[in-house]
């Protein structure tokens, strides 16, 4: 008997949106989901997603300073993903987001169309994604 398929989330956490993706734990490819609007509903609208996607695993990107150092925005981050940690019933795992949010803009700039800063948000989120799949095979 083959395993329930269900979803893995991701969110790219900033101080103003939250961009999301998604993956099946069968087919295991990211793709952009959503951008939330930070504010005090966000736990909430995360939970809605999580229930919607039928999610068993959330991964939140975890911002760096170039030289791999902490910085505010980590210890946002970091105070953030534990108050999901303890919001919801799924476990809340870490993945380093290193330049994603530079890669996005590179990427949707070469496609040559507009977009708009919710578009890298959840881009961002599709690379954050990508890399705790190729991180952690055994997670499906």
């Amino acid at each position: 008997m083959q395993p329930a398929i269900s979803t893995i989330l991701a969110l790219d956490v900033g101080e103003r949106r939250v961009g999301v993706a998604r993956a099946n734990t069968f087919a295991r490819i990211a793709s952009a989901l959503t951008t939330l609007e930070r504010g005090p509903e966000i736990i909430q609208a995360i939970q809605k997603l999580i229930s919607a996607e039928n999610a068993s695993v959330l991964v939140v990107g975890l911002p760096r300073g170039l030289q791999g150092q902490h910085t505010q925005q980590t210890k946002n981050t970091e105070a953030f993903g534990e108050e999901l940690a303890q919001a919801l019933s799924i476990p809340v795992k870490w993945q380093d987001e290193a330049v994603t949010s530079r890669k996005a803009e590179a990427e949707l700039q070469a496609r040559g169309k507009p977009y708009q800063k919710g578009d890298i948000d959840a881009l961002s989120a599709v690379y954050i994604l990508e890399d705790y799949l190729r991180d952690n095979p055994e997670d499906s």
